[in-house]
């Protein structure tokens, strides 16, 4: 049994195997600059196609304002880049009414969230109301200023990152806002053949990316993602493993029940099973398959569990809870699951 999805128009759908070649030489091209990070670009395509936003963690020189510039170089679109200081206000981001003395008129000015691809450089720095802005805006999707409201362009696509190794002078997001990423992806340091690749590419001349996918042919692939079928023992899976960390005893984890103060929203499991949609058609699937959940889960739910105090005192972070979380819950039977034949 699968659900009925809403469907767009016919003459919107692409080819199954369009999205899946037409993204597969976008990353080809995104790899000639960026070393390694796979997971995180394959991590930003995803939330690309499924309309969320990312959360990247991570250490400073781990490439991440270059990736999001050379993605936004690659797929055609425009690309803003903000660093947040203690001193920022909300109209530095979102644009603000401007008096010309010499019309004697307001004009409205956009800020530089007005881009497919912002990069919201260090968010933890800003103050609250700075914050506040920027997630209404990733929420609502619109900017209002004066009365009057201006769409963002689409695809809109925030990444903020933040620095885990410094705590003065930051604001920390607090667990709610954090909730309004789709996923938050822990970027690591790259292996000691991949440094050397950076290493030996740094002497020389930095490679130039080549446009090789338009704004529009994405926009075609996202809305293309809703004839993906998911399965409802798919839809089950992923609703079980956010109410494991919500409920743990009655899962039998109550070794790690202390160390959960709330667990994740039902956001989690809505954006898990979107993102897995984009996921499998990434990989030229018209089906969820139970890894396309699995695999991005960590991703989608590490930032919706509340660690209780416990947790902090003994070093346990989200992803040993999920890691526990995944040996109890059953995944469902890989030959009950739709097949591609039958969703083409």
């Amino acid at each position: 049994m699968t659900f009925d999805h809403p469907q767009p128009p016919e003459d919107r759908f692409p080819r199954r195997d369009e999205p899946r070649d037409a993204l597969e030489e976008a990353l080809h091209e995104i790899k000639r600059v960026i070393v390694g990070q796979d997971a995180m670009l394959e991590r930003l395509l995803v939330a690309l196609l499924a309309g969320g936003h990312v959360l990247l963690e991570g250490v400073p020189g781990l490439a991440k304002t270059l990736t999001v510039k050379t993605l936004a170089q690659v797929l055609g679109g425009s690309f803003s880049r903000i660093q947040f200081t203690p001193d920022l206000v909300p109209a530095d981001l979102v644009g603000t009414r401007v008096y010309r003395p010499d019309t004697g008129r307001f004009e409205t000015e956009l800020g530089p969230v007005f881009g497919n691809f912002l990069l919201a450089d260090e968010i933890n720095r800003a103050p609250a109301k700075v914050q506040s802005a920027l997630l209404e805006v990733m929420q609502e999707q619109q900017v209002t200023i004066g009365g009057e409201s201006f769409q963002m362009p689409r695809p809109f696509l925030v990444l903020a990152t933040q620095n885990p190794i410094e705590s003065e002078g930051t604001y920390p997001l607090p667990e709610a806002q954090v909730d309004r990423f789709l996923m938050k992806v822990l970027v690591d340091y790259p292996t000691l053949g991949e440094e050397a690749a950076v290493v030996d590419r740094s002497l020389g001349a930095p490679a130039q990316p080549r446009e090789r996918l338009t704004i529009e042919a994405l926009d075609r692939f996202a809305a293309a993602k809703e004839r993906v079928l998911v399965d409802r023992e798919v839809i089950q899976y992923a609703v079980t493993l956010a109410d494991a960390t919500r409920r743990p005893e009655r899962y039998g984890l109550d070794d790690v029940a202390p160390f959960i103060e709330y667990g994740a929203s039902p956001r989690g499991p809505i954006g898990l099973v979107q993102a897995a949609r984009a996921l499998a058609m990434l990989r030229g699937r018209g089906y969820v398959a139970v890894a396309d959940v699995r695999d991005l889960a960590p991703d989608v739910l590490r930032h919706r569990i509340v660690l209780s105090y416990d947790a902090l005192t003994e070093n346990v972070s989200a992803d040993d809870v999920l890691a526990r979380v995944f040996t109890v819950v059953d995944e469902p039977p890989a030959d009950h699951l739709r097949r591609p034949e039958a969703a083409a």
